[in-house]
């Protein structure tokens, strides 16, 4: 048997849009364990791909 979901996709939508409304640049919303959504919201700007620690499996299967 399956649990009817707690939220809809439109609820993610509407918490990432309402995020950015409010001027926030970064936004990244998750569900955490117990089924609630958390939004994670941030002025700081993306980190750049270099500083980024790389991989150790690019050396066997390397980028695209």
């Amino acid at each position: 048997m399956t649990v009817a979901a707690r939220f809809k996709q439109e609820d993610i939508a509407r918490a990432m849009k309402g995020a950015r409304k409010a001027g926030y640049t970064r936004v990244r919303v998750g569900i955490d364990v117990a089924g609630n959504i958390v939004v994670e919201a941030s002025d700081d700007p993306a980190p750049a791909a270099e500083s980024v620690a790389a991989n150790p499996l690019d050396r066997i299967l390397p980028r695209r």
